[in-house]
Formats: structure tokens, sequence, C-alpha cells
């Protein structure tokens, strides 16, 4: 079995990071997240069993969102203020339209169903294959064309305006 090598994770960063901004539906969020899930594969050696370093990663990262989901479920709320609210992260935007794009498609993306979400930040964002996605997700392949499909219909009915003149609206099930 290979080792997964500390070495290489820096080259993963960029990747995760835009998973975890999908998963969180926040760019702070996302980076703790990230942070974390290296937290957890560096403290001890990982041995990866037939998977890619890309997919074992987004194994971890998803384990280790799912855990502080629950944390956090268990903790009282706290409200936010207007003011609190986060502008777009600019960091791979090149204009503002870009970033108010990115961050209206990544909170589509939270809103997602757990399942949903999770199979579209597997392919479309970390860009693993359906098969990497569905070892990384311990689903069958064709459940993950499936789930892919309706979460891409879902994240385009709630971003896309509605056309004009159409008396039905396609809603994805």
């Amino acid at each position: 079995m290979p080792r997964l090598d500390p070495e290489s994770l820096p080259a993963h960063v960029d990747r995760l990071y835009r998973a975890a901004w999908a998963l969180c539906g926040s760019p702070h969020d996302a980076e703790d997240l990230v942070q974390e899930t290296f937290v957890r594969v560096l403290s001890r050696p990982r041995w990866l069993r037939g998977d890619d370093q890309l997919a074992y990663l987004m194994r971890v990262l998803r384990n280790t969102f799912l855990d502080s989901r629950r944390t956090a479920s268990r903790r009282p709320r706290v409200t936010t203020t207007l003011e609190e609210i986060e502008a777009a992260d600019r960091r791979g935007a090149g204009t503002p339209e870009q970033a108010l794009e990115a961050q209206e498609l990544y909170a589509a993306i939270a809103e997602l169903p757990e399942d949903f979400r999770l199979a579209l930040v597997a392919v479309d964002i970390l860009g693993l294959s359906y098969a990497e996605a569905a070892r990384a997700l311990g689903a069958r392949e064709a459940t993950i064309t499936t789930r892919l499909h309706r979460a891409r219909g879902r994240v385009v009915a709630s971003i896309a305006p509605p056309r004009e003149g159409s008396g039905s609206q396609w809603s994805p099930s």
C-alpha cells in the first residue's frame, strides 16, 4: 500500500479549498475546513488503499466537514447582523461581477441536499472522474451520474433568471 506523501499536499490546496467553499458556502469557513483537514491528515502517517491522493483527501475533507456540522448542531446558534456579512472572495476574481457570480454559485451549491452537493463538489470542483467520486463517496457510479444531473439542474434553476414567455418552469427532481 502506498503511503500518503505529506510533501505533495500543497498541490491539492486550491482544489480542496474550492470543494470546501462549495460545502460550507463561506470562504473563511472553507479555509478553516481545509486547514483542519490537513491537520488530521498530517497528525499521523496515512496509507492509501488503491485510491489516489485527491480522492483520499476529498474523503477526509467530507468527513471533517460532517464532523464539524454535527458538533455545530449541538451548539447554540448565533444570529448574524447585516454588517457581519462578508463580501465575495476577490482572490480568484478579475472583476466584481465575477466575484459576485462565484459567491452566488457557491451559495447555490451549499444549499443543495448533502448527497447532491458532495457529488457535485467531487466531480465539478475537485475534478474527480465519476468512478473516483463513486469510490470516494461510497456510491455506485450510476448514482453519482444521477446525483450530478439533479444537482446541476438545481443549481441552474436557483441562479438562472426565469425565461420570459415560458409557461412552465422546469424543476429538477
